[in-house]
């Protein structure tokens, strides 16, 4: 007698992928361990020692800051930005999850960035380019000066700043990443203004959400921001040029130098030393 054998069909399911703008931002964009040793070099570079005190503006979710106090069980880190959301979503999402030691080290303040109490660090960085929302040369000039009044004695400020021939063009990067595609997508560029909106769009399980982050920005360029960072009152303001890698891309090393490159696109860290 024959048995006949019953086979269970499992229904497939596909995952629902929730999103969540500030996580795949931050996935995308930042990579805040290897902006911690960055940091800590240069400083020890300019410096000959360790800095202990940071302070992030535009800091969003203030993932850096997190970074920063678990490198050391010195560091301190204080995150500034006026916009309320990312900063309770950091607070849920990174500082919350920090050891209570690491916590009572970190401070997220919803302050402007020109405001005249902010807190005093080693280390001041205004990073992802977010400073350029300053326009004219008076609002640049005022933040440089006011980071500045805030460095602590032989402290030093970092500015990232990007630029080349195809930041004049309409164009949108796409870069794949574990589960998503994140978006660069320049839309125009006026010459006479120097200013450029630039927006960000994610793919997820193939449906592409579009603008999820818009900036209006004007594009300097580094012999402006040097003036302006030694007018402001900085004694000294050097470049740090990313180096290439072999497929011509960027490698994430950055090196002190005199003279660039005339890339089509280009990152490069302004530090200037109090």
């Amino acid at each position: 007698m024959s048995q006949k054998v019953r086979r269970r069909t499992r229904k497939k399911t596909t995952k629902k992928v929730v999103f969540d703008k500030y996580e795949f931002y931050t996935k995308a964009v930042q990579s805040p361990d290897g902006d911690v040793e960055f940091f800590k070099n240069v400083y020890k570079e300019l410096r000959q020692k360790t800095p202990r005190v940071l302070r992030e503006d535009f800091c969003g979710t203030g993932l850096l800051c997190a970074a920063w106090v678990k490198a050391h069980s010195s560091h301190a880190a204080f995150g500034v930005d006026l916009d309320p959301e990312p900063l309770e979503y950091g607070r849920n999402r990174f500082i919350g999850k920090l050891r209570p030691d690491q916590q009572k080290r970190i401070e997220l303040l919803e302050k402007n960035v020109l405001a005249k109490d902010l807190p005093n660090a080693d280390v001041s960085v205004g990073l992802n380019f977010s400073y350029f929302l300053f326009k004219t040369r008076p609002q640049m000039l005022a933040y440089f000066r006011n980071v500045l009044a805030h460095l602590k004695p032989r402290g030093l400020a970092f500015f990232d700043v990007f630029g080349g021939s195809q930041c004049q063009d309409a164009i949108e990067d796409r870069t794949k990443h574990k589960g998503f595609t994140y978006y660069w997508d320049q839309t125009g560029f006026d010459p006479v203004s120097n200013e450029a909106v630039f927006h960000i769009h994610f793919k997820v399980g193939g449906r592409k959400i579009e603008r999820v982050f818009t900036y209006d920005w004007r594009l300097w360029s580094i012999p402006e921001l040097k003036e302006l960072m030694l007018e402001a009152g900085f004694k000294k303001v050097h470049v740090y040029w990313e180096g290439t890698a072999r497929d011509g891309t960027g490698n994430g090393v950055f090196t002190r130098v005199e003279k660039g490159e005339a890339c089509l696109s280009w990152i490069a860290y302004l530090v200037g030393e109090k």
